[in-house]
């Protein structure tokens, strides 16, 4: 059944406009982004407390497992700059990964730049792409992030993955926003 333009979100409808939207063929997510997720994740995240992050591994390795078939896609995790990774002291994007029991690949870097979550929605969706390329990426890739909000970093590194040999991309992240 084909979705009408009321069910298709703001942001969906931007990236159907633009020329990245074919480049994620789909996106699963856990949760839904809510007052109580938000301060969970700024615990999480931005205060170091690492270990909460091991609230979520038992149903992200089942959302993953459920939605990606082992063997045929690689898992690739969102990278943060070394600066960030300085400032926080580890990786979301490698946990979640780690939790998703698939095989990994740190195929991305990541140029340093103002933190997502202090951009306006317009900013993320026009912003530079700031990713690279550290090796050779897989055929088949599903990026591991643990925050979709407008689908700008995701479809940043889908792009550049896509350019470079990756046959399908897909993402499966932690919270929808």
């Amino acid at each position: 059944m084909k979705q009408t333009e009321s069910e298709v979100c703001a942001d969906c409808r931007f990236w159907q406009a633009s020329s990245s939207y074919d480049v994620l063929e789909k996106n699963v997510s856990l949760y839904a982004y809510n007052a109580a997720m938000q301060d969970y994740i700024a615990r999480w995240k931005y205060r170091g407390d690492y270990v909460l992050g091991q609230a979520f591994e038992a149903d992200f390795k089942k959302l993953y497992q459920r939605h990606f078939r082992e063997g045929d896609y690689v898992a690739v995790p969102i990278p943060l700059s070394q600066e960030r990774l300085s400032e926080r002291g580890f990786n979301q994007a490698d946990e979640l990964t780690n939790f998703s029991g698939a095989s990994l690949q740190a195929v991305l870097g990541r140029q340093h730049g103002e933190k997502q979550s202090k951009r306006s929605r317009v900013d993320r969706l026009t912003a530079e792409n700031p990713f690279h390329l550290l090796t050779e990426p897989p055929k088949y890739a599903v990026l591991i992030d643990d925050i979709y909000t407008t689908g700008a970093t995701l479809r940043h590194a889908a792009r550049l993955l896509k350019e470079n040999g990756t046959v399908h991309v897909a993402a499966c992240t932690l919270i929808r926003g």
